[in-house]
């Protein structure tokens, strides 16, 4: 199966394995919260641009949260409800691990993801597209939110309170 990262326009696909493959390499027992050799000033510039670049896309400011603490998330960029085609919010889930992003529509789990949300009317293509290039232009490689919430099966120690884990609770919960 084919996972689209940033549709056509932007010409960058991976295969849900080679994402997976991706999850467990950047999956380390000893380092849960961050990578070993992660550096918050890399991903505060980095999450700076993304914020900047989606407020210019969208002429709109965009509510930003950033350097989640106890958490493997980074932090999240919205796109307001009434700066879309759908009127629906467009949150960007950004990760302390390998550059890893989340896009969905409203937030993450409102929907079974992006493909969901689109054919509900509540999350337009070119949006959504605006998006992903945006992301994949920074270096982010984006993963579908359906591949997240597959369960976990990797060699952290994942925290007592997650009932069922995923990769999401891995790469985007908190600790």
């Amino acid at each position: 199966m084919l996972v689209q990262l940033a549709r056509q326009d932007v010409g960058v696909t991976r295969t849900e394995a080679d994402l997976l493959t991706l999850l467990r390499e950047l999956d380390d027992p000893e380092w849960l919260e961050w990578p070993q050799h992660y550096n918050r000033n890399d991903a505060a510039a980095l999450f700076g641009s993304l914020t900047a670049q989606l407020e210019g896309d969208f002429a709109t400011r965009c509510a930003a949260e950033r350097d989640t603490q106890d958490s493997s998330e980074y932090g999240r960029v919205a796109v307001p409800a009434e700066a879309t085609v759908c009127g629906t919010r467009i949150v960007v889930c950004v990760s302390k691990f390998g550059s890893l992003a989340l896009v969905c529509a409203e937030n993450p789990g409102a929907f079974l993801g992006a493909e969901e949300a689109q054919a509900e009317g509540e999350l337009d293509a070119t949006d959504l597209a605006k998006v992903n290039r945006t992301l994949v232009d920074l270096g982010y490689v984006v993963v579908p939110e359906e591949l997240l919430e597959c369960d976990y099966d990797g060699p952290s120690q994942l925290p007592w309170h997650v009932q069922r884990p995923s990769w999401w609770h891995r790469f985007f919960g908190t600790f």
